[in-house]
């Protein structure tokens, strides 16, 4: 990278830690109310949501959200999908008339409609009803399994399309600005995913920070060098993700259905920015920290800077350590012989990530040198195994190890 490339970056990182340091010292302060004045906020309406609720027949589900009035894919969605066997009991329940939780609607315009929750269920009942699946490990209706919804006895076609999905609409009137629209919408999903299945930390980042920076990294874990060392299938000719076009074999990749593809860049991007990390905040607040202030990133030339920076430095790890990028040299407990680890390790891709990213300039000379590189990254190991503990996570360790690996390369320089 060029000398006013990576000036450009240090700028930007300035801006991020300062804002990160504004908000630690803002939040610190509280704000005491009388009783009258607490009366007076609830009064106004304050923090107050306005909704309406709404059923729709199962039958008109198809129709309804294929209308362009319905977005179904907002950032807060998560990128797990249902198989059809859940699909399937979700039906089920419908035929037996089991009680099923309203889907949350957002009223972005008039008539025009994100889903905040719910999109599992309205996928798999339009599924249903367009015979794309299937019914299969039915409990208590066995008998239709192997059964499409055109090829149901018409009793049960008839129960089931005279069953309605419920609604909750979080209508416009309720947030005056776009500002008060996103902390509404962050809100209401931190609330309703409160229970059921636990959101991974970067899903309800993705939900709760909103940015352009957010979807640039969602596109940078996509870069072909970074999936192939954290085994993640490559890109494909149709993949889409803002249009939720995914290959099964992606949505089926741990990494990837979880979002922690995400994190690890987002990662990166956080550490560079440490100075803001203050004592007692863990890992994940110190990222819900930074993806919060992200967000003050903005214009194409800007991102397309950071993410030149994050993938040089993929190369440059990957042409030091080739197969064993961010993977550890390790003590066997078996045989007490020291081998490489099969998988990239984040206590290892944390600092090696820090310190290439502040030697790209050197680009040359680590390519040269990248043998000794790699014998004193196995001393390291071998000296200090404790100090890559997967459990020490906190900004101690994080800079201690920076320290050992800024040593190696700036000896072998």
């Amino acid at each position: 990278m060029t000398t006013d490339s990576l000036k450009e970056i240090h700028s930007i990182e300035r801006l991020l830690i300062e804002s990160a340091n504004s908000e630690c010292t803002l939040g610190n302060e509280t704000q005491t109310l009388s009783d009258n004045e607490i009366n007076e906020k609830y009064l106004k309406g304050e923090v107050r949501i306005v909704t309406e609720q709404a059923r729709y027949p199962l039958e008109t589900i198809p129709k309804l959200f294929s209308h362009a009035n319905y977005y179904l894919t907002p950032d807060f969605q998560r990128r797990h999908r249902w198989n059809d066997g859940r699909k399937s009991r979700l039906i089920e329940s419908f035929i037996m008339n089991v009680p099923i939780p309203p889907i949350f609607l957002y009223e972005t315009d008039f008539n025009k409609y994100e889903v905040m929750d719910g999109l599992q269920r309205i996928t798999a009942i339009k599924d249903f009803y367009n015979d794309s699946f299937s019914l299969q490990e039915l409990e208590y209706w066995p008998e239709l399994n192997g059964r499409k919804y055109s090829t149901l006895p018409e009793q049960i076609k008839k129960g089931i399309d005279r069953r309605y999905l419920s609604s909750v609409i979080l209508l416009k009137e309720t947030a005056k600005t776009r500002e008060d629209e996103d902390k509404l919408k962050q809100l209401v999903f931190e609330r309703i995913n409160s229970g059921g299945v636990k959101l991974e930390y970067q899903e309800s980042r993705n939900a709760l920070y909103p940015s352009d920076f957010n979807k640039y990294i969602v596109k940078l874990s996509r870069y072909d060098k970074f999936c192939d060392i954290f085994n993640i299938p490559s890109r494909t000719i149709d993949e889409d993700l803002e249009n939720d076009r995914i290959g099964e074999e992606l949505l089926n990749n741990r990494t990837f259905s979880s979002m922690k593809d995400v994190e690890i860049v987002l990662r990166f991007f956080a550490l560079r920015c440490m100075d803001s990390w203050k004592d007692g905040l863990s890992l994940n607040k110190f990222l819900d920290l930074f993806a919060k202030n992200a967000k003050r990133i903005n214009g194409d030339s800007r991102m397309k800077l950071l993410g030149e920076m994050f993938k040089e430095s993929i190369d440059l790890s990957y042409a030091i350590y080739g197969e064993y990028t961010f993977c550890m040299w390790k003590k066997m407990k078996s045989t007490s012989e020291f081998k490489w680890t099969n998988e990239p390790n984040m206590v290892i891709y944390d600092p090696i990530m820090q310190v290439v990213s502040n030697h790209l300039q050197d680009n040359e000379k680590i390519i040269t040198n990248k043998d000794a590189i790699f014998q004193k990254t196995k001393e390291l190991f071998e000296n200090e195994p404790t100090l890559f503990n997967g459990r020490n996570t906190n900004v101690t360790y994080i800079k201690t190890r920076k320290e050992h690996f800024e040593k190696i390369i700036s000896d072998c320089l």
